[in-house]
């Protein structure tokens, strides 16, 4: 499924300052999954020196769990001693349906209200945000930032706002920066993606991947992370977490 590209994000990014490394930032950003390529995922940003931003939820895994359980924690463990940043996809993967006038028409597709679509106050989809946090907190001892990004990126203005009065920040992706590994592997394989985003990614870009996807037949990761980081580092390009972004860094400072 193609997610909707954050538009937003084109205006800002050509008066970018210079990032500390280079003047040329990228900013790698993951959403949970079914975690089947995470192992892989670790290796590669840990061989190439590229620190990421997470967005978790709990989603269901390849091998019967869910991704914050507690044969994942030593896993997201790792990754917070290395030095990565988390942010929360809501707990159960919500997405967001339809303003109304309670609050927000809401469909889980992850926990035990999956599939159903639900209403929801403002208040529930804040305390929903808060989840993954407080997981976060329990595996790793880290606080998360309060930086979000909403489930296939559907947001509302009223959404956005509602989640902003409770203090999150929402994040969404560069047009460039979706990096298609969600889509069907008949229509858009490995290759293609990698040649595109090689062509199409510019400074300043919120990159988008997953640690997982149920319908790609070819995983994207294991053939195309690599190339992909080695040929934007050979174009000039660095990597930094959202810490480290010009419109989200005061929102990632972790409370």
């Amino acid at each position: 499924m193609r997610r909707a590209a954050s538009a937003a994000l084109f205006a800002w990014a050509v008066a970018l300052p210079a990032h500390a490394a280079c003047d040329k930032p990228l900013y790698l950003t993951f959403d949970t999954g079914h975690m089947g390529v995470a192992p892989l995922v670790a290796e590669v940003l840990n061989r190439q020196g590229v620190k990421a931003t997470f967005f978790l939820a709990d989603e269901k895994t390849l091998t019967g769990g869910t991704s914050l359980d507690d044969q994942w924690a030593p896993w997201w463990k790792a990754r917070a001693a290395e030095g990565h940043l988390f942010a929360s996809h809501t707990f159960d993967h919500v997405y967001w349906v339809a303003d109304v006038a309670e609050g927000f028409r809401v469909r889980a597709s992850a926990g035990p209200k999956a599939g159903q679509v639900q209403t929801w106050t403002p208040a529930q989809y804040c305390a929903e945000l808060q989840r993954p946090a407080d997981r976060l907190k329990a595996m790793t001892g880290q606080a998360m930032p309060r930086l979000f990004r909403a489930a296939g990126g559907k947001t509302s203005p009223a959404l956005l706002n509602a989640a902003k009065a409770c203090g999150w920040t929402h994040v969404g992706w560069s047009p460039a920066g979706f990096l298609g590994d969600e889509l069907p592997s008949e229509r858009y394989p490995n290759a293609t993606l990698l040649a595109r985003a090689l062509r199409d990614v510019r400074r300043g870009d919120i990159l988008l991947a997953h640690l997982g996807i149920w319908s790609r037949r070819d995983p994207w990761a294991p053939a195309v992370l690599e190339p992909l980081i080695e040929g934007l580092k050979a174009k000039g390009f660095c990597f930094a977490t959202l810490a480290e972004h010009p419109v989200y860094r005061a929102a990632a400072v972790a409370r």
